[in-house]
Protein backbone atom coordinates (compact mmCIF):
# COMPACT_ATOMS: atom_id res chain seq x y z
CA UNK A 1 0.00 0.00 0.00
CA UNK A 2 1.38 3.59 -0.85
CA UNK A 3 0.73 6.07 1.23
CA UNK A 4 0.58 9.93 -1.21
CA UNK A 5 0.67 12.92 1.12
CA UNK A 6 -0.15 16.30 0.10
CA UNK A 7 1.07 19.22 1.61
CA UNK A 8 -1.15 22.46 1.51
CA UNK A 9 0.15 25.93 1.90
CA UNK A 10 -2.22 28.15 4.07
CA UNK A 11 -2.31 31.73 1.72
CA UNK A 12 -1.05 34.51 4.24
CA UNK A 13 -3.19 37.20 5.18
CA UNK A 14 -1.10 39.68 4.31
CA UNK A 15 -0.49 39.17 0.85
CA UNK A 16 -3.12 39.44 -1.74
CA UNK A 17 -4.16 36.35 -4.06
CA UNK A 18 -2.22 35.43 -6.34
CA UNK A 19 -3.67 35.54 -9.32
CA UNK A 20 -5.16 39.10 -8.53
CA UNK A 21 -2.07 40.62 -10.04
CA UNK A 22 -2.69 38.84 -13.56
CA UNK A 23 -6.16 40.88 -13.19
CA UNK A 24 -5.17 44.15 -12.46
CA UNK A 25 -4.88 46.25 -15.62
CA UNK A 26 -2.61 49.36 -15.44
CA UNK A 27 -3.30 50.44 -18.83
CA UNK A 28 -7.04 52.23 -17.68
CA UNK A 29 -5.50 54.38 -14.85
CA UNK A 30 -2.33 54.95 -17.50
CA UNK A 31 -4.71 56.41 -19.97
CA UNK A 32 -6.46 58.30 -17.18
CA UNK A 33 -3.94 60.87 -15.96
CA UNK A 34 -2.23 60.99 -19.40
CA UNK A 35 0.69 59.33 -18.40
CA UNK A 36 3.10 56.94 -20.61
CA UNK A 37 3.24 53.19 -20.86
CA UNK A 38 6.73 53.01 -19.25
CA UNK A 39 5.89 55.37 -16.72
CA UNK A 40 7.57 54.72 -13.46
CA UNK A 41 7.02 53.97 -10.43
CA UNK A 42 4.69 51.81 -12.20
CA UNK A 43 1.09 50.85 -11.05
CA UNK A 44 1.41 47.50 -11.43
CA UNK A 45 5.05 46.73 -10.72
CA UNK A 46 4.81 49.28 -7.95
CA UNK A 47 1.45 50.07 -6.96
CA UNK A 48 2.57 51.80 -3.86
CA UNK A 49 5.15 54.21 -5.14
CA UNK A 50 2.49 54.93 -7.83
CA UNK A 51 -0.27 55.43 -5.18
CA UNK A 52 1.91 57.48 -2.86
CA UNK A 53 2.15 60.24 -5.73
CA UNK A 54 -1.00 59.97 -7.88
CA UNK A 55 -4.22 58.51 -5.69
CA UNK A 56 -5.68 61.98 -4.93
CA UNK A 57 -5.72 61.94 -8.86
CA UNK A 58 -8.02 58.86 -9.03
CA UNK A 59 -11.37 58.90 -9.83
CA UNK A 60 -13.47 55.89 -7.64
CA UNK A 61 -14.20 53.75 -10.48
CA UNK A 62 -10.08 53.06 -10.92
CA UNK A 63 -8.57 53.42 -7.27
CA UNK A 64 -10.56 50.31 -5.40
CA UNK A 65 -8.84 48.40 -8.67
CA UNK A 66 -5.77 48.71 -6.54
CA UNK A 67 -6.77 46.96 -3.96
CA UNK A 68 -6.28 43.50 -5.93
CA UNK A 69 -2.08 43.82 -5.57
CA UNK A 70 -1.76 45.82 -2.13
CA UNK A 71 -3.02 45.16 1.22
CA UNK A 72 -4.14 47.56 4.49
CA UNK A 73 -0.97 46.71 5.89
CA UNK A 74 1.16 47.64 2.96
CA UNK A 75 -0.94 50.67 2.08
CA UNK A 76 -0.26 51.90 5.54
CA UNK A 77 3.12 53.65 4.45
CA UNK A 78 0.92 55.83 1.97
CA UNK A 79 0.22 59.28 4.15
CA UNK A 80 -3.41 59.88 2.04
CA UNK A 81 -4.65 56.62 3.06
CA UNK A 82 -3.23 56.68 6.52
CA UNK A 83 -5.00 59.94 6.93
CA UNK A 84 -8.62 58.61 5.55
CA UNK A 85 -7.97 55.84 8.28
CA UNK A 86 -7.60 58.16 10.70
CA UNK A 87 -10.22 60.78 9.90
CA UNK A 88 -12.77 57.40 9.64
CA UNK A 89 -12.39 56.57 13.04
CA UNK A 90 -13.32 60.00 13.92
CA UNK A 91 -16.91 59.14 12.45
CA UNK A 92 -18.05 57.08 15.22
CA UNK A 93 -17.97 53.76 12.82
CA UNK A 94 -20.31 51.52 14.22
CA UNK A 95 -17.61 48.52 13.52
CA UNK A 96 -15.13 50.32 15.87
CA UNK A 97 -17.85 50.76 18.66
CA UNK A 98 -16.90 49.46 21.66
CA UNK A 99 -19.47 46.44 22.42
CA UNK A 100 -18.92 45.68 18.90
CA UNK A 101 -15.43 45.59 18.80
CA UNK A 102 -14.74 43.68 22.06
CA UNK A 103 -17.32 41.14 20.35
CA UNK A 104 -15.54 41.11 17.08
CA UNK A 105 -11.53 41.19 18.70
CA UNK A 106 -11.84 40.00 22.13
CA UNK A 107 -8.07 38.60 22.14
CA UNK A 108 -7.47 42.54 22.05
CA UNK A 109 -9.62 42.83 25.43
CA UNK A 110 -8.26 42.22 28.62
CA UNK A 111 -11.56 43.95 30.99
CA UNK A 112 -13.79 41.92 33.11
CA UNK A 113 -16.91 42.83 31.07
CA UNK A 114 -19.24 39.78 30.29
CA UNK A 115 -19.73 39.43 26.27
CA UNK A 116 -23.68 39.18 25.19
CA UNK A 117 -24.46 41.15 27.76
CA UNK A 118 -25.65 43.62 25.21
CA UNK A 119 -27.26 41.40 23.11
CA UNK A 120 -29.03 39.88 25.92
CA UNK A 121 -30.78 42.98 25.99
CA UNK A 122 -31.32 43.93 22.34
CA UNK A 123 -33.60 40.64 22.61
CA UNK A 124 -35.29 41.48 25.59
CA UNK A 125 -36.31 44.53 24.18
CA UNK A 126 -37.42 43.26 21.00
CA UNK A 127 -39.63 40.59 22.71
CA UNK A 128 -41.33 43.39 25.10
CA UNK A 129 -41.75 45.76 22.01
CA UNK A 130 -42.56 43.51 18.81
CA UNK A 131 -43.87 39.83 20.17
CA UNK A 132 -48.12 39.11 20.86
CA UNK A 133 -48.07 43.71 21.03
CA UNK A 134 -46.10 43.47 24.32
CA UNK A 135 -49.13 41.13 26.60
CA UNK A 136 -46.81 41.32 29.72
CA UNK A 137 -46.78 37.88 30.92
CA UNK A 138 -46.07 35.87 27.70
CA UNK A 139 -43.76 38.74 26.69
CA UNK A 140 -41.53 38.70 30.30
CA UNK A 141 -40.47 34.89 29.88
CA UNK A 142 -40.21 35.16 26.02
CA UNK A 143 -37.81 38.07 26.31
CA UNK A 144 -35.84 36.51 28.93
CA UNK A 145 -35.24 32.91 27.26
CA UNK A 146 -34.09 34.85 23.96
CA UNK A 147 -31.63 37.25 25.89
CA UNK A 148 -30.46 33.97 28.21
CA UNK A 149 -30.20 31.91 24.32
CA UNK A 150 -28.80 35.24 22.99
CA UNK A 151 -26.04 35.76 25.80
CA UNK A 152 -24.98 32.03 25.92
CA UNK A 153 -24.41 31.62 22.19
CA UNK A 154 -22.31 34.92 22.29
CA UNK A 155 -20.62 34.13 25.22
CA UNK A 156 -19.56 30.50 23.32
CA UNK A 157 -19.07 32.40 19.63
CA UNK A 158 -15.89 34.58 21.99
CA UNK A 159 -14.93 31.31 23.83
CA UNK A 160 -14.16 30.11 20.44
CA UNK A 161 -12.48 32.93 19.15
CA UNK A 162 -10.05 32.85 21.88
CA UNK A 163 -9.36 29.69 21.84
CA UNK A 164 -8.33 30.23 17.88
CA UNK A 165 -6.48 33.23 18.43
CA UNK A 166 -4.87 31.56 21.38
CA UNK A 167 -3.62 28.56 19.62
CA UNK A 168 -2.20 30.59 17.13
CA UNK A 169 -0.30 32.63 18.88
CA UNK A 170 1.30 29.41 20.74
CA UNK A 171 5.14 29.05 20.58
CA UNK A 172 6.56 25.68 22.43
CA UNK A 173 9.00 27.00 24.75
CA UNK A 174 12.44 25.38 24.06
CA UNK A 175 14.29 23.50 26.86
CA UNK A 176 16.49 26.19 28.74
CA UNK A 177 19.63 25.34 30.82
CA UNK A 178 18.69 24.86 34.57
CA UNK A 179 21.77 25.18 36.08
CA UNK A 180 22.08 28.85 34.97
CA UNK A 181 21.33 31.15 38.24
CA UNK A 182 19.04 34.25 37.77
CA UNK A 183 20.96 37.20 38.92
CA UNK A 184 17.88 38.53 41.13
CA UNK A 185 14.68 36.48 42.38
CA UNK A 186 12.96 38.80 43.93
CA UNK A 187 9.58 39.41 42.71
CA UNK A 188 9.07 42.69 41.00
CA UNK A 189 6.03 45.18 42.66
CA UNK A 190 2.70 44.25 41.07
CA UNK A 191 1.06 47.55 39.24
CA UNK A 192 -1.81 48.95 40.56
CA UNK A 193 -5.31 46.85 38.24
CA UNK A 194 -6.65 48.89 35.65
CA UNK A 195 -10.27 50.26 35.93
CA UNK A 196 -12.73 48.75 33.22
CA UNK A 197 -13.36 52.76 32.20
CA UNK A 198 -9.19 52.31 31.51
CA UNK A 199 -9.01 49.52 30.42
CA UNK A 200 -11.94 50.03 27.83
CA UNK A 201 -9.93 53.43 26.70
CA UNK A 202 -7.00 51.46 26.54
CA UNK A 203 -8.60 49.04 24.13
CA UNK A 204 -10.69 51.48 22.41
CA UNK A 205 -7.01 53.39 21.25
CA UNK A 206 -5.79 49.83 20.58
CA UNK A 207 -8.63 49.28 18.12
CA UNK A 208 -7.88 52.73 16.40
CA UNK A 209 -4.05 52.39 15.96
CA UNK A 210 -4.57 48.87 14.68
CA UNK A 211 -7.15 49.77 12.01
CA UNK A 212 -4.97 52.95 10.91
CA UNK A 213 -2.04 50.50 10.45
CA UNK A 214 -3.42 47.60 8.84
CA UNK A 215 -3.25 45.95 11.46
CA UNK A 216 -7.29 44.60 11.93
CA UNK A 217 -8.47 41.86 10.75
CA UNK A 218 -11.85 41.34 9.76
CA UNK A 219 -12.80 44.68 8.65
CA UNK A 220 -13.67 46.19 5.12
CA UNK A 221 -10.82 48.40 4.41
CA UNK A 222 -11.46 49.36 0.82
CA UNK A 223 -14.25 51.44 1.41
CA UNK A 224 -12.29 53.67 3.66
CA UNK A 225 -8.79 53.57 1.82
CA UNK A 226 -10.87 54.30 -1.75
CA UNK A 227 -12.95 57.43 -0.48
CA UNK A 228 -11.88 60.64 -1.68
CA UNK A 229 -14.38 61.93 0.67
CA UNK A 230 -12.35 61.61 3.59
CA UNK A 231 -9.60 63.83 2.36
CA UNK A 232 -9.36 67.18 3.96
CA UNK A 233 -6.57 70.23 3.29
CA UNK A 234 -5.04 69.82 6.79
CA UNK A 235 -4.50 65.59 6.98
CA UNK A 236 -1.02 66.03 8.43
CA UNK A 237 -1.38 68.58 10.84
CA UNK A 238 -4.63 66.10 11.75
CA UNK A 239 -2.96 63.46 12.01
CA UNK A 240 -0.04 64.76 14.57
CA UNK A 241 -2.63 66.24 16.44
CA UNK A 242 -4.85 63.18 17.24
CA UNK A 243 -1.03 61.45 18.30
CA UNK A 244 -0.19 64.22 20.07
CA UNK A 245 -3.61 64.32 22.05
CA UNK A 246 -3.33 60.42 22.77
CA UNK A 247 0.28 60.57 23.37
CA UNK A 248 -1.01 63.01 26.25
CA UNK A 249 -3.75 60.09 27.71
CA UNK A 250 -0.83 58.06 28.22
Amino acid sequence: MRFVFVWIQRPSADLPEANASSDFEEAPTLRYLGLRQDYTPSPKKDPIGFLSKHLKELPPHLSPRFGLITNPKQRTVIPAIRNRRLKWTTTAPPELNFVNARNTWPGLWEGGLRPGVEEAKEERAWAQTHFLEGREKQVGNLGNLLGNYEEERENERVRLLRRAQEDDKFIPEEDEDTDEEEDDDSPLPSPEPESDVERQRTFERRIRERFIYGLLEGIDYDKVDWDESLDSDDDREAEDRWFDDDGDED
